[in-house]
């Protein structure tokens, strides 16, 4: 713990601390905690009050003046954008006559991508800021706080302060050390390896692909990733979470950690998929396309992304949320994680009873599609 007591406050918004503070708090492995994408998403108007996601950062400072940890915090007035889905829980509170809207949500915003969700200098500075999170829950009359997609190191930290911890899937791709894609086929079933050969090359047929990142990404190709975005995020969510001018800040202030793939036919791009170069993972983000040709998703979202991968020596593809069809192309089950402040204690008995019963469901279902990855079964003995 500190040596004395510590006061947090509410920043008005990530763009109002100094990058070099909050990515001295934030460290570098992961891109969607960087001052560079949170700020995008306040300054794109895509993470605003306006959008129902008011950035209010909880911060705490350090004997130095410079804050210490950081809660990347968000204001909500709605469920979307988050992937860990509680309209349930809010339906439900609602009722019964409460009012689940605001709430609190320490997140990325519009991503699942597990990672830290207390941002620390140093540990010690844990408890401090999960208190300085519930009080703001409390005093400010917001029905709960919710951490989500928290780094799996972090996970007791929230439990040892009484949390509701909450367990998902996802389905993440690990590289084996292997030196090549046929490497990674090597380790599949003859069946498995002849059906994702099959795929790739009817995916492909007639098209050049093209891997870009830094200065090799234009304007051009950003105008038509967003046709394609607009095209998912309409028939997906209802609506693009992502205003146009976020990718072009995003390829400003985050070329080098970008790489974007895209496809095309007589020069033309007709798919792209967006993709975040972390410390030893590739994160796919968002994928459109133009023109519906059969494979070319999992071809760029999945298989490009697994040649990227290996090219680059990273350890993980992280392909987004859920997509139980990713298992057949060597994404196995993972379980991600999130935590639930809910100080009403009738409602916190509701949702800690739903929870026992869904963690049930989940590590279940996680033990039968543990089953069914395409990778070669060693012989009984």
């Amino acid at each position: 713990m500190p040596d004395t007591a510590v006061t947090a406050r509410l920043a008005d918004g990530v763009a109002a601390i100094p990058a070099a503070d909050w990515d001295a708090c934030a460290g570098a492995d992961n891109p969607f905690l960087s001052y560079a994408f949170l700020s995008v998403m306040e300054r794109s108007g895509s993470a605003t009050a306006r959008t129902g996601w008011q950035p209010i950062p909880i911060v705490i400072d350090g004997p130095d003046g410079h804050p210490a940890a950081i809660a990347p915090a968000y204001a909500k007035s709605h469920s979307q954008g988050e992937y860990v889905f509680d309209h349930g829980w809010a339906d439900a509170w609602e009722r019964a006559g409460g009012r689940y809207y605001p709430k609190l949500q320490i997140a990325a915003p519009f991503t699942p991508v597990p990672g830290p969700r207390l941002l620390l200098k140093d540990e010690s500075y844990a408890a401090p800021l999960i208190a300085a999170i519930e009080a703001v829950t409390d005093q400010h009359g917001l029905s709960s706080a919710h951490a989500t997609f928290i780094a799996p190191e972090q996970v007791p930290l929230f439990e040892a302060a009484g949390w509701l911890i909450r367990a998902g899937t996802q389905f993440h791709w690990q590289n084996q050390d292997y030196s090549t894609f046929d490497d990674f086929l090597a380790a599949l079933a003859s069946r498995k390896r002849k059906a994702i050969r099959k795929e790739r090359a009817t995916a492909v047929k007639g098209l050049t692909i093209r891997h870009l990142t830094g200065a090799e990404i234009t304007e051009a190709d950003w105008d038509a990733f967003w046709i394609f975005y607009q095209d998912t995020g309409n028939r997906k969510w209802g609506r693009p979470y992502l205003t146009r001018q976020a990718f072009s800040l995003l390829g400003r202030d985050m070329a080098d950690r970008i790489l974007l793939i895209m496809a095309d036919r007589d020069g033309v791009p007709i798919a792209g998929a967006l993709n975040l170069i972390g410390a030893d993972t590739l994160y796919g983000r968002y994928w459109g396309c133009s023109e519906d040709v059969p494979f070319l998703h999992f071809e760029l979202c999945y298989y490009q992304a697994i040649d990227a991968a290996i090219a680059r020596g990273l350890k993980t593809v992280e392909a987004g949320a859920q997509g139980e069809h990713k298992l057949a192309r060597g994404y196995v089950p993972v379980t991600t994680w999130s935590a639930h402040y809910i100080p009403d204690p009738n409602f916190r008995r509701a949702i800690a009873d739903f929870l026992v019963r869904e963690r049930e469901s989940v590590e279940a279902d996680q033990d039968y599609l543990g089953e069914l990855t395409p990778f070669r079964k060693a012989p009984a003995i």
